[in-house]
């Protein structure tokens, strides 16, 4: 039985959680109204809105970065790599190809993102997993691949471009988990707040670079302005503070139990699409979204301290 249940850790998880609703209210309600135009487009200018902002507020903590070794800025621009540049593109790019009508087989992939990270935690953070641990992980999982599908297979044929959105969500659910890894690592040596900027000026950086390769640019004049506004509220809802708050949670738990606590995110998606869409919730999938918030429930109320091995936590 699990035991040694900590508020101290509860409520960090429970800010992972809310980040990750955020995320899939990005996905399911803004990120649409932007389909018109070049993913690395979108990308950039959603994270270069969002580095600009939070410049004026952070340009003082600039000394501290000469703190930081070269395994930590190795680290972040991992983050900025995996997670900003190279997932959020991906997981745009397999959202855009479904044409957001059917998402089954998006969200589906986007479920073995804990499986990379736990992995990746385990060899990277030699973070040493228990099995009750596993179990939970195991459980909470099931309870969402319950929420998502119910007790069918993923529906599959949604066009001809299913099996190149399949292969782009493969590849947003090993790069956001390997993000949720790194960030750990990135922010062992610096605060929450200077980790959030750090993260999105160097994604910033990173998309300049690939929007000037890829010629981009030119699709600038295609904004209109519903489309500025849909950047606006991203910027200050899903994309600054969500990651502002994600980076306060992670640094006082286990990449292990974030990533857990980020399947937050298919019954977010899945409450939305009843708002949105209409879509109510069957039988099966309350029972689904109950055994996804117990076991995340579990996950985040263990004692860090008894349930991982970990000396280079640093809480």
């Amino acid at each position: 039985m699990i035991k040694n249940v900590s508020k101290t850790q509860i409520f960090p998880a429970s800010l992972v959680s809310i980040a990750a609703t955020l995320w899939a209210v990005d996905g399911i309600v803004l990120r649409p109204y932007l389909y018109n135009l070049p993913v690395p487009l979108v990308v950039f200018i959603e994270t270069t809105i969002v580095a600009i902002i939070l410049s004026p507020f952070f340009y003082k903590q600039f000394p501290f970065l000469k703190n930081l070794k070269l395994k930590d800025w190795i680290a972040f621009l991992g983050v900025a790599f995996f997670g900003g540049a190279l997932g959020t593109m991906a997981i745009t790019r397999a959202l855009f190809f479904v044409n957001y009508v059917n998402l089954s087989i998006v969200i589906f992939i986007q479920k073995l993102q804990p499986v990379f990270a736990i992995i990746l935690a385990a060899i990277i953070l030699k973070e040493k997993l228990t099995k009750e641990f596993l179990i939970w992980a195991a459980t909470a999982i099931i309870g969402a691949y319950i929420i998502t599908f119910e007790f069918n297979l993923p529906l599959l044929h949604t066009g001809d471009k299913t099996a190149v959105a399949a292969l782009f969500a493969l590849v947003a659910a090993f790069s956001f988990g390997f993000s949720t890894v790194l960030s750990k690592r990135a922010l062992k040596n610096v605060g929450f707040q200077l980790g959030t900027y750090l993260r999105f000026a160097l994604t910033a950086a990173i998309m300049l670079l690939t929007v000037v390769i890829t010629n981009d640019f030119k699709s600038l004049s295609e904004i209109s302005i519903n489309q500025f506004y849909v950047f606006l509220i991203i910027a200050f809802s899903t994309g600054g503070p969500a990651i502002f708050i994600y980076y306060y949670g992670l640094k006082k738990i286990s990449a292990s139990v974030a990533t857990i606590c980020e399947l937050a995110f298919p019954l977010s998606a899945v409450i939305l699409e009843y708002f949105v869409h209409g879509k109510i919730l069957t039988p099966v999938q309350w029972i689904g979204a109950m055994i996804l918030l117990f076991s995340i429930i579990k996950v985040s109320g263990i004692e860090i301290t008894s349930f991982f091995n970990n000396r280079n936590e640093q809480n």
